[in-house]
């Protein structure tokens, strides 16, 4: 537009902020600044008229901004599909920004936490090439003087002045990082600390990460860093969350496992989820076996989980059984299949503990396919045969019925047998008892004496029994030992320690009531993963029916 002032000595600076329709995925506001007037037509002149500046009278009062002064030209629409909002303002007014924007659509400062959403721009210097390189070598200058080395940054966008990298090392060292920390990954110096780093830190404090923690976190996973909140760090949340796992749990459950922040949903996490719901884990404890045991998370079906599972059902472990297994430990799924699991059960069939008992063993004490068993079992097998005289295959036969006794500790072992030991039993009866039941390496010093006392003083009984149902001392003296011996001895019944301890309730009662007592036969024998035979169920059956009878 052409103005009617010529004195160059008046002139007056003015601001022009155009909203320019662009396309529907670019927004951009541009703000010129021009001298008056100008000495030929401007090309906006054809868009727009501009109402004239007259000098400010200072009798007049004017406002700040002078929304009366906004017009729109109507002689040439076409060459703007939309009308412009054109400001206009006074040279010798002040700014005042509220007054400028009243409302930003895109601004943060309505959400609660601005810095998680959009982090505010800030505007650098613009720079040439050459500009670029200085700028470069005196930031690397200065990583080089407080020690870090910034090879690897050769081929990042550094800041454009060093002020902004000290800033960055300093907030670094704030949350608890120290330069050794910095050099293990240099790259976390390229992440710019208003749209990098606050938001990502702010979001993890805001799900329960306590802000103690966050330097500790960063070192475990410094890639998180280059994370966007909106697109990496929150479906991942959203996702533990619709597996069950805990709110509360979050926090604990990436501060163990915060690779997971870098995984995809439909990758590993969906995959690993969705076979362990086919083998037979139910929905609901998926959420307490990640929480327990997120790394089952990161594990490949076709590389980790699915040769674990083939190769315990080999063994003869049906699934619905690892199902189980899995839910209560889920640790197993994190065994080295040939590193740990096959060597231990080569061990185990070395040591001479039966195929058929694998199974058994496995279920009863699954850490047993996880720990160095080689020699653990030789020094549990020296131990017993050097000072109980237990042979390899009575040891065997302990391992069997309790796999636990690898990892016992010598001592704990010791205690109870050199109490049986000290009340008048022979080495080589003590041997014969711990192997028909293992059971009482693992009992109270206190409860064996009280059970033990009863037996000599109340049931008078000869010590040669204890040594041939050694199980007496694993029931308890107040429960069962104690009502059972009151209600057999009113009625002047003679009888052995495993006829009356060795039944339940309903037998018992069967038995009291009888006209004679009936000598157990030994049941039918149940293996892990197979089903009773035909026959074994008919003669079971066959034996009860005649119990109830009488």
């Amino acid at each position: 537009p052409q103005y009617q002032k010529k004195d160059e000595k008046q002139r007056e600076k003015i601001f022009i902020c155009i909203s320019l329709p662009l396309s529907s995925s670019l927004r951009m506001s541009s703000l010129f600044r021009r001298k008056c007037p100008f000495p030929t037509p401007h090309p906006l002149s054809k868009c727009f008229s501009l109402p004239s500046l007259a000098p400010r009278s200072s009798a007049t009062k004017t406002p700040f901004l002078d929304l009366t002064s906004l017009s729109s030209s109507q002689s040439s629409p076409t060459h703007c599909p939309q009308s412009p909002v054109i400001l206009s303002i006074r040279a010798s007014s002040p700014i005042r920004y509220p007054y400028l924007i009243s409302k930003r659509p895109f601004s943060s400062g309505s959400s609660k936490f601005p810095e998680y959403e959009m982090p505010s721009v800030t505007w650098g210097v613009i720079q040439g090439r050459k500009e670029k390189l200085v700028s470069k070598v005196i930031i690397c200058d200065y990583l080089k003087s407080i020690g870090v080395v910034p090879d690897e940054l050769e081929r990042v966008e550094l800041p454009s002045t060093v002020e902004v990298m000290q800033e960055r090392v300093e907030f670094l060292m704030r949350i608890g990082l120290n330069i050794d920390d910095m050099n293990a990954y240099p790259l976390m110096l390229g992440c710019s600390m208003r749209k990098n780093m606050i938001p990502v830190l702010g979001y993890l404090e805001k799900i329960g990460i306590h802000r103690s923690k966050l330097g500790e976190f960063v070192k475990s996973y410094p890639q998180v860093l280059h994370a966007s909140v909106v697109v990496d760090l929150v479906p991942v949340v959203k996702f533990l969350r619709g597996i069950d796992i805990e709110r509360q749990d979050i926090a604990y459950v990436l501060q163990k496992y915060p690779e997971l922040l870098g995984f995809k949903l439909d990758g590993t996490m969906s995959t690993s989820v969705a076979y362990l719901v086919s083998i037979g884990v139910s929905p609901r404890d998926i959420g307490p076996m990640m929480t327990q045991y997120p790394y089952i998370l990161g594990m490949r079906v076709g590389t980790m989980i699915k040769p674990i599972v083939d190769y315990l059902v080999s063994l003869g472990l049906p699934k619905k059984v690892l199902a189980r297994m899995f839910e209560k430990r889920p640790y197993i799924l994190g065994y080295s299949l040939e590193e740990s699991m096959k060597p231990n059960v080569e061990s185990l069939l070395s040591f001479g503990i039966r195929r058929e008992s694998l199974p058994a063993i496995i279920t009863q004490y699954p850490q047993i396919l996880g720990m160095p068993l080689k020699a653990k079992l030789s020094a549990q097998l020296y131990f017993f045969n050097l000072k109980f005289k237990v042979d390899p295959e009575g040891f065997a036969r302990i391992v069997e019925k309790m796999p636990q006794i690898v990892s016992l500790n010598q001592s704990v072992i010791s205690k109870p047998l050199d109490f049986l030991k000290g009340r008048g039993m022979s080495t080589e009866d003590v041997a014969k008892m711990v192997v028909a039941c293992p059971q009482l390496v693992a009992l109270r010093i206190e409860l064996m004496k009280n059970s033990f006392y009863f037996f000599k003083s109340e049931m008078k009984r000869p010590v040669q029994e204890i040594v041939e149902f050694p199980a007496y001392f694993t029931y308890s003296l107040e429960m069962r030992i104690k009502p059972r011996y009151g209600r057999a001895s009113s009625k002047g019944l003679q009888f052995c320690l495993d006829w009356l301890l060795n039944c339940s309730d309903q037998r018992f009662e069967e038995r009291m009531q009888g006209a004679f007592i009936d000598s157990d036969a030994k049941g039918p024998s149940f293996s892990m993963g197979e089903s009773w035979n035909y026959q074994e169920m008919k003669l079971f059956l066959r034996k009860k029916t005649k119990v109830t009878a009488r």
